[in-house]
């Protein structure tokens, strides 16, 4: 049975300010999320790019070209009801940060990932009071207390939206430091901070060759950082 579809069935998207933010109204009528809650954005920027999303659709409504709208419910219906459960789940990447497990061999790898990596848990040693150790191989390197209370301070800290930001960010890349790097626009631009949780990936490639279903998986997952980059942008209350 083919899954059904919602047609397009307004005329006009527009942003309405509204109690605690900003919404989107279908020819006057406020949207809700799919748990039926008020659509409340926290910047008009936010808003105006969901409305953009609404206005683009043609016959039918296709979600997977809705990121703004679909980060958005998830904040509200998802993080905002589970907000200790996901900022937990964020913080635990502190403890086995994909910048912190290196290669053991060979030489040349092993000085790339120190080369490419060790400017950012610079970054996170000074600039999120984090300083965290590198281990090789598999054995698993318990990280300093210290270390891992800042960074769960900092998580914790994040309203909901910034929270789904950073939650894709982080998951998508493997390493918290990169999903704060990528959230504070520091260290490297945004798509060098993705070629960098990328590393390992790209190190078998240059031995072994480029798998296309891989590499088209893999191109999907840079949009979604980018994407999560960009939701982060507009959740900022200055935006």
């Amino acid at each position: 049975m083919a899954e059904w579809a919602l047609k397009r069935f307004w005329k006009a998207a527009e942003v309405a300010e509204t109690d605690g933010g900003f919404t989107v109204h279908l020819d006057g009528r406020p949207l809700r999320t799919p748990a039926k809650a008020p659509l409340v954005m926290p910047t008009r920027a936010m808003a105006e790019a969901a409305a953009a999303e609404w206005d683009a659709q043609e016959a039918e409504v296709r979600p997977l070209t809705m990121p703004v709208t679909r980060a958005a419910n998830a904040a509200i219906d998802r993080v905002r009801t589970h907000r200790a459960e996901v900022a937990a789940l964020i913080a635990a990447y502190g403890e086995s940060d994909l910048l912190c497990h290196r290669a053991d061999s060979p030489a040349e790898l092993v000085a790339w990932q120190e080369a490419a990596w060790g400017p950012l848990l610079a970054w996170a040693r000074d600039a999120l009071e984090a300083p965290l150790v590198v281990t090789s191989g598999v054995i698993p390197c318990p990280q300093p207390a210290d270390a891992l209370s800042a960074l769960q301070a900092r998580v914790a800290a994040r309203d909901e939206f910034e929270l789904t930001a950073l939650h894709n960010l982080v998951g998508l890349s493997g390493s918290l430091v990169i999903g704060f790097a990528a959230m504070e626009d520091a260290v490297a631009p945004i798509e060098e901070l993705w070629d960098l949780s990328r590393l390992d990936e790209t190190w078998q490639e240059r031995q072994w060759g480029v798998d296309d279903e891989a590499a088209a998986a893999a191109a999907r997952k840079k949009e979604d950082f980018l994407q999560a980059r960009r939701f982060a942008d507009l959740a900022r209350r200055s935006a």
